[in-house]
């Protein structure tokens, strides 16, 4: 299963460390867990604690079953959460391949440019201005890429770690 929602990137893997912290060990609903991660981290409202439960889920650090989320015993080790991102999180292996692949460092514009093709029809028919959400999308994937040693910002864009 690939996750497409992908909160605002952190600075490290520490916060990804405290964030999940935050949720429960013992299973609890949606709305609880998200008031539990706005209490105890800075992640600010309602939604972008929602983005974050999606996002742990992804890189394997939480676990829902029935509405219900729970933390994992496991560690945010660097090196799991490459892997997880990479497998699991919709275009981050197609972006941090064009980054590997390239010559020079790409931007933004040249990343999305290069990925256009590989958004889903459906999601152009459902947001008004799929470019611009898309765009944001493959952002957040380059700078979750920075943040987990996948990649590196260069002076004019971005290359591969």
């Amino acid at each position: 299963m690939k996750f497409k929602v992908l909160p605002e990137p952190v600075e490290s893997v520490e916060t990804v460390a405290e964030i999940q912290a935050a949720v429960p060990l013992v299973p609890d609903e949606e709305t609880s867990c998200c008031a539990r991660v706005i209490q105890r981290t800075d992640v600010g409202s309602q939604d972008s604690a929602k983005e974050w439960l999606t996002f742990l889920r992804a890189l394997r650090l939480v676990e829902e079953d029935d509405g219900k989320y729970h933390r994992l015993q496991r560690d945010a080790n660097p090196g799991d959460l490459r892997a997880a991102f990479l497998e699991r999180i919709y275009l981050a292996e197609d972006v941090v391949n064009l980054l590997d692949a390239a010559d020079d460092p790409l931007d933004l514009d040249a990343v999305f440019d290069r990925l256009t093709d590989r958004l889903p029809q459906w999601e152009r028919l459902r947001h008004t201005d799929p470019e611009a959400v898309w765009r944001e999308r493959v952002y957040r994937i380059l700078e979750w890429a920075v943040v987990f040693g996948l990649a590196e910002r260069a002076d004019s864009g971005y290359v591969a770690a």
